[in-house]
């Protein structure tokens, strides 16, 4: 019997599926008499290297379909749905979740709230795990799911029930060493809630999570976000400078014990804690590779770092040269400029809209630019998040309609740069379904979106293509 979630929407060209008559409309049944319950199932076991598929046609037609291979090769098939059978929605009602302080109206995929083990392997994503049951955990270790990024908060079982509003929530570092014991490297992350989980429960925390290193890869440390609508929520407060610094303190005197300890920080704090402390983002070096550059933990010392190779990479001082030579293209020596276009203009007057978190950031690499490309006329503008209000400064979490309502009557010149991530995955639309195309008509401005990469962004300012 066939099931829509197993349904196969596209088929490889010239592959292994292609060439056995599967078609996408097609149903996969099983492999080897074994039934497809997720993607987990269906690579586990199409990795053997002689397969029976069976395969139901949209007319109900039932083929067993012989397929010999390699090992490594993959059918060539993907799914109506990537995970086959759904994303696990959240039970937790946690006191702090951001989808609970989203206004009403947005688009309905915004509000799903998942938690699944499976997406923490595909995509990154962080999971509680408490609403995994233990053979769902022995199924993560016996498919060898990993890493796992674990959303932790505490490890003081009392506190873990009451934050994350589940009496089931309370075993999380038990579901841990599980996984750990059995080989599975796992990531952590403390969203910290002031006079809630912080001071010495977060010792508690850290000092827990550390004794399961290297196996406990990492730990980061990220401040709650609150939006202006809470009406009815548990009263959260918003970091402020002062305990910023109070932060900050603490774990970096864990850090610099694990260094000496263990060799390395282990526990890494987000951007946001030394902007809120006016502190300076510590240096490339100290993310050690950057373990949780997937949760934004290091980001803007990785971007500053890009920016700076960028500007001292031979190819960009060969422009600059150009640039300063007054030559409208290096179109016509392609061997000067390994391959790279750069469109020159005598007056470059251009705009970029960014969120206030990393504004004065912003400004300092821009000035750092236009050192080396002189000449260009550049606006930046740090916009406030009316949408979900002043304790939400991200460049992430802005809105279309902020950006054009504050930019509405500015100078933006030729054109206005924007970050990547301000669009939703794969599209050109912003969280208020704002287009990128509606922000171009009614500011009469072409959009450059700026990939999340420091190069790019210095491609962007200086007009190369």
């Amino acid at each position: 019997m066939s099931n829509n979630k197993n349904k196969i929407y596209f088929v490889q060209k010239n592959s292994i599926a292609e060439e056995a008559g599967i078609e996408e409309g097609d149903f996969l049944l099983s492999i080897n008499k074994q039934k497809i319950k997720d993607i987990f199932d269906y690579r586990y076991f199409q990795a053997s290297e002689e397969l029976l598929l069976e395969i139901e046609k949209p007319n109900g037609e039932i083929w067993e379909v012989e397929v010999e291979k390699d090992e490594s090769e993959d059918l060539g098939i993907e799914f109506e749905d990537s995970l086959i059978d759904g994303a696990k929605s959240c039970t937790n009602k946690c006191i702090f979740c951001f989808i609970d302080q989203l206004p009403k109206g947005m688009r309905e995929t915004v509000y799903f709230k998942d938690d699944d083990s499976r997406l923490s392997f595909l995509t990154g994503n962080y999971v509680t795990l408490t609403n995994i049951k233990r053979d769902e955990l022995q199924r993560i270790i016996n498919y060898r799911m990993s890493p796992i990024n674990v959303s932790v908060h505490t490890t003081n079982p009392e506190l873990r029930k009451f934050m994350l509003g589940n009496r089931f929530a309370g075993d999380v570092l038990e579901k841990i060493k599980m996984l750990t014991d059995s080989g599975i490297e796992v990531n952590c992350q403390i969203v910290l809630c002031r006079d809630i989980n912080d001071k010495q429960e977060l010792d508690r925390t850290i000092g827990d999570l550390a004794q399961l290193y290297p196996a406990v890869n990492s730990v980061s440390v990220v401040p709650v976000g609150i939006t202006k609508y809470r009406d009815n929520l548990y009263n959260l407060i918003p970091f402020d400078k002062e305990s910023s610094i109070n932060v900050i303190n603490q774990v970096h005197r864990w850090q610099n014990e694990f260094l000496q300890e263990k060799g390395s920080r282990v526990i890494y704090l987000s951007d946001e804690f030394y902007i809120n402390a006016e502190m300076d983002i510590p240096n490339y070096k100290s993310y050690e590779g950057f373990p949780q550059i997937e949760n934004g933990v290091g980001m803007l010392a990785l971007f500053i770092n890009e920016v700076t190779e960028a500007l001292k990479s031979k190819d960009t001082l060969k422009l600059a040269q150009m640039w300063k030579n007054g030559k409208s293209s290096c179109k016509d020596t392609l061997q000067d400029c390994d391959t790279r276009e750069i469109k020159i203009q005598s007056k470059r007057h251009i705009s970029i809209a960014t969120g206030r978190l990393v504004y004065k950031n912003i400004l300092k690499l821009v000035s750092d630019i236009l050192k080396v490309f002189e000449g260009i006329d550049v606006n930046v503008y740090d916009i406030e998040n009316n949408f979900f209000g002043e304790h939400v400064n991200v460049c992430g979490l802005l809105t279309g309609r902020d950006i054009v309502e504050q930019l509405k009557d500015k100078q933006l010149g030729q054109e206005l740069l924007i970050s990547r991530s301000m669009l939703r995955a794969g599209e050109h639309v912003l969280l208020d379904d704002y287009t990128v195309e509606q922000i171009e008509a009614e500011l009469h401005v072409k959009i450059r979106i700026v990939e999340n990469d420091g190069a790019d962004f210095v491609s962007a300012i200086i007009g190369e293509f």
